[in-house]
């Protein structure tokens, strides 16, 4: 007796058929992103005319983009985005390091994580901006004290996800490496950093973040550029518009550093994508 076989569903001998069902929802997920900032922005400035907020705490969205264009054209804001990204640049790197490094050696080594691990997790929870004073008396008020304080927001995140992600690599992976005779550097650079690299990845993310508040943070004291002293300046004379385009302008910054970093995070983890 013959067999009939139900006929395939021409879906899934042609999985490209379903390509455009997948680039509808991609437009509809960049659509939304766009669009609900715009749609809150717009229902801010509906607020401000009618007057249900007071526009002197806040100023609608078109008086405060007009505020960013006049600084944009004066220069001003340049120089202080300029001088927050150098700094946000230098202490991501002072910071980020030393914590993959101690990370990684920390997870390989149970003496090092025992010895270690106390001091990081204990030190943890202090508040970063509480360190500001004591930072500024050993380094001044010059341009290390707010590199310093980036470095501490992005180290311990990045350190502690680090030797998470390398003490869950499968312990057969490191047998295996053993008993091909990898030395204690090759097992570090092709067993241990790639298995945690997932978790170095979203502890960057979180040191990033951290790192653009307390540079914000640092900025109002003791500095005379710097996103942060532009809000803290804006602040002191009550000019609320240009306070809100500073806001507006470090969240931006934040924005584009999580889509850079989950590009960067695409290249390092390509079987991830």
């Amino acid at each position: 007796m013959t067999q009939i076989s139900a006929p395939l569903d021409p879906q899934i001998l042609n999985p490209a058929r379903r390509s455009p069902k997948k680039k509808k929802f991609g437009i509809s997920d960049r659509v939304l992103a766009i669009g609900t900032p715009v749609l809150l922005l717009l229902i801010w400035e509906a607020f401000v005319h009618i007057g249900a907020i007071d526009a002197r705490f806040f100023p609608a969205p078109s008086s405060i983009f007009m505020r960013m264009g006049e600084l944009i054209a004066s220069g001003e804001l340049w120089m202080h985005m300029w001088a927050s990204i150098q700094r946000l640049f230098y202490g991501f790197w002072l910071g980020l390091v030393p914590a993959i490094i101690l990370g990684v050696l920390m997870g390989l080594s149970r003496p090092i994580r025992s010895a270690l691990s106390p001091l990081v997790s204990g030190t943890y929870p202090i508040p970063k901006s509480a360190l500001l004073p004591l930072i500024l008396l050993i380094f001044g008020l010059g341009e290390m004290s707010k590199i310093v304080m980036v470095a501490i927001g992005v180290f311990y995140p990045v350190v502690l996800n680090t030797m998470s992600g390398v003490v869950q690599v499968a312990p057969i992976y490191y047998d295996v490496s053993k008993n091909y005779g990898a030395s204690k550097w090759k097992v570090f650079k092709t067993v241990a950093i790639p298995g945690a690299m997932p978790s170095i990845m979203t502890g960057i993310e979180l040191g990033a973040g951290l790192g653009l508040i307390l540079i914000a943070i640092a900025e109002m004291m003791g500095a005379e550029e710097g996103l942060g002293f532009m809000i803290w300046n804006a602040w002191q004379l009550f000019s609320v518009e240009t306070m809100y385009v500073g806001i507006f302008i470090i969240a931006v910054m934040g924005y584009v550093m999580a889509l850079f970093l989950a590009e960067v995070a695409k290249w390092v983890m390509p079987w991830k994508r």
